[in-house]
């Protein structure tokens, strides 16, 4: 019998880690040819890329305008694709800028849209529901808080849990990962997570570089984790000179487990951190325009992914004007000096994890896409 094409596309570093995992659990559940946007891991999981989400992974409204022209080239690039391999499905990872109206192209086309990792429009805009329901026949949401915000909306969702839960792990101990980087276990080790774009590395690592140089008096070790992706150069330019700094690659989970401290751009990151029980100070800036324009749309009065799913402030919150090299210095300086202070937010990371559900929440997206297959059932119109 011939394969089903399905379309699968996912706009950032975190959506092509989830869609790939996807995509290996819907081969091994059903005879299906994946075909998208994603990136490294995607391909590697035997999707088809037409597309390179390196062509679209922006963030802001000011630095999306600017990207325009490689959004709309992608846009048309993947709705020729469908239109030519007529896919029985689009399922559209997170990214909902992009996704959204990628969705409502495909509509005319008959394909029925699944969300993967639905939009947090309960902090963002949360009038925009209603566009899920037009144009979306299944949400798949990751906290379960969700499960009933786009439930009341009459969008049809299942609650599956975050996929990060169960899958982060350290592969060396702190003892290890200090050999192989020539650092000092007895001595404190803060990790830096300056972000996974150009972009947010552009803007963050000034202030990231003076306060370092700052935290430096305390005897503190730098572990700088880059990205895939990310040239590691680029991370090393202009490093204050006299405070040693390593730059890991490929390894982020090592260098957080091992952290005593992490200072951590905001996003799926935090999520990662909390599930490796490392105290953490979050951090983000966008352009001046972007936050003056988000600023009348935002619905929460926390900006990071474990301060929202806690319902409360966990972590420390430094964004935009926030973010300072004296602000950053003195909140990982307060964690460094005091076991109680990060015994505290230890206590609440473990909240979180708690509350971001059990293992296995990519298999059971698969089920409930093959079940959804199966069924032909959905609202999309």
């Amino acid at each position: 019998m011939k394969p089903a094409p399905i379309l699968l596309s996912a706009g950032e570093a975190s959506g092509d880690m989830y869609a790939a995992r996807l995509a290996t659990a819907l081969r091994q559940r059903a005879n299906v040819e994946l075909f998208g946007m994603g990136g490294p891991a995607m391909r590697a999981a035997g999707v088809e890329i037409v597309t390179e989400q390196s062509e679209v992974a922006v963030v802001g409204i000011t630095e999306v305008l600017r990207h325009l022209p490689s959004l709309l080239r992608a846009m048309r690039r993947l709705v020729a694709e469908s239109a030519q391999r007529k896919p029985a499905l689009a399922i559209l990872t997170d990214f909902p800028g992009f996704h959204l109206r990628l969705a409502r192209k495909l509509l005319p086309q008959g394909v029925r849209n699944v969300y993967f990792i639905c939009p947090q429009f309960w902090a963002w805009r949360p009038w925009r529901v209603r566009i899920l329901r037009r144009r979306f026949a299944l949400g798949l949401c990751i906290f379960p808080f969700e499960e009933k915000f786009f439930g009341d909306a009459g969008f049809p969702v299942k609650f599956i849990g975050h996929p990060l839960a169960g899958e982060v792990r350290a592969g060396r101990s702190r003892v290890e990962f200090c050999r192989d980087a020539g650092l000092d276990p007895g001595k404190p080790i803060v990790t830096l997570l300056p972000g996974s774009r150009p972009g947010e590395i552009a803007r963050h690592m000034p202030v990231l570089r003076e306060a370092c140089a700052r935290i430096a008096g305390s005897a503190a070790q730098f572990v700088l984790a880059a990205a895939p992706g990310i040239n590691e150069e680029m991370l090393r330019r202009d490093w204050p000179a006299g405070v040693p700094v390593h730059v890991a690659g490929g390894q982020t989970y090592d260098a957080l487990a091992a952290a005593d401290v992490a200072v951590v751009s905001s996003g799926t990151a935090t999520v990662e951190t909390a599930l490796l029980d490392t105290p953490m100070v979050v951090f983000y800036r966008v352009s001046a325009l972007t936050a003056l324009l988000a600023k009348p749309l935002v619905r929460t009065p926390f900006f990071s992914m474990v301060n929202l799913i806690a319902g409360r402030k966990i972590v420390p919150e430094l964004i935009q004007k926030d973010f300072t090299a004296a602000r950053l210095a003195d909140e990982a300086l307060r964690l460094l000096g005091s076991e109680a202070a990060r015994a505290e937010q230890r206590r609440g990371l473990a909240e979180v994890r708690e509350r971001i559900g059990p293992a296995g929440a990519v298999e059971r997206a698969a089920d409930a896409i093959v079940q959804f297959l199966a069924t032909g059932t959905g609202n999309a119109r």
